[in-house]
């Protein structure tokens, strides 16, 4: 990155945004993105892994999936996220009978100057972070009505196309596909999220903690917001120009690629696989701090990346394996 950098981006509603930025400022930015970290950690105990993931996620510009058993805390994490960052929140909890217009909105007949007029009602889908909870327990047609709004950032309904405020971001919680009432999500759409990000039961000492904070009648602590929505869009900016060596993004994509001829796999990454392997490894140097992309941002980035983008073959599920053994045994021949 270069002193006085300037990007020019589309926000949401069409008009052109320069992003200025020089070398102190993306030292403030980064230090930012520390504290945002450590807000969230006021309310959310451990799961560290999983809140920088999904702070990747976020400075990456993309749609996170969350999957875990109920009552880890998934819904919780997202709501302190949106609030540090200090941007609109709205919450869709998804059931078998939400229709697509409750999540898009719908016209409705308004009456003005004595005569009536259709006039569009947004859904709760306007909103900067987008709030799917257990979105595999909505039927796959209200999954769908998500595609456009989570690929192209704008609402179509009734011939007219809406955009949606941005930043944006659907981050949708999901429980195990093996459990009751719910619908598997298609393929098409899982490739939509960025990262699929799994959570995992706290350690002892964590739950203990857990316990103390939110079942012994203390309130959890207020947390502050840290990153606008402007420094959030200028954050997002800087990272996509985070330099990555042409050996390193060849071996990103030959890792994808490889996904592909694995017999284990019965369906291998899309490029789409590829480009955010490039795109969160560009995001995770950038919030630690780094000047360029290394092997290891790769590495730790790949399952998350992987692991909703490939099908594991009939033979491979037999014998117990799982996408994120098939995912770390191909960064090791990558």
């Amino acid at each position: 990155m270069t002193d006085n950098d300037t990007d020019v981006e589309a926000d949401g509603s069409g008009e052109r945004v320069a992003v200025e930025a020089a070398e102190d400022d993306v030292d403030w930015l980064q230090a930012k993105l520390g504290r945002v970290r450590e807000e969230v950690g006021k309310r959310i105990v451990g799961q560290r892994e999983v809140v920088d993931q999904l702070l990747v996620c976020i400075v990456a510009d993309g749609n996170a999936l969350l999957e875990s058993n109920p009552g880890l805390g998934k819904t919780t994490l997202v709501r302190t996220v949106a609030d540090v960052t200090d941007l609109s929140f709205s919450r869709i909890q998804n059931t078998p009978d939400l229709m697509p217009s409750d999540i898009t909105g719908t016209e409705i007949i308004q009456q003005a100057d004595e005569r009536r007029e259709f006039v569009f009602e947004k859904g709760p889908i306007f909103a900067n972070v987008v709030l799917a909870d257990e979105i595999n327990r909505a039927t796959p047609k209200t999954q769908a009505a998500m595609l456009e709004a989570m690929q192209e950032k704008q609402v179509t309904a009734a011939g007219e196309t809406y955009q949606l405020p941005r930043p944006f971001f659907v981050l949708a919680t999901q429980n195990p596909i093996d459990q009751g009432g719910t619908y598997p999500l298609p393929e098409a759409q899982t490739d939509r999220f960025l990262l699929k990000i799994l959570v995992d039961y706290p350690a002892l000492d964590e739950e203990r903690d857990i316990v103390r904070l939110y079942a012994e009648g203390r309130e959890p602590e207020d947390v502050e917001g840290i990153l606008s929505a402007e420094e959030l869009r200028a954050v997002q900016s800087l990272a996509r120009e985070v330099p990555i060596a042409d050996d390193i993004r060849d071996k990103a994509i030959e890792l994808a690629r490889l996904t592909r001829a694995d017999d284990r796999l019965e369906f291998g990454a899309s490029p789409r696989a590829s480009m955010a392997l490039v795109l969160t490894g560009k995001a995770r140097a950038f919030i630690q701090g780094r000047s360029h992309v290394s092997w290891e941002d790769i590495e730790t980035m790949a399952a998350p990346v992987l692991r909703h983008r490939v099908v594991l073959d009939f033979r491979a599920e037999r014998e117990g394996q799982s996408p994120d053994d098939v995912v770390a045994d191909l960064v090791e021949e990558a």
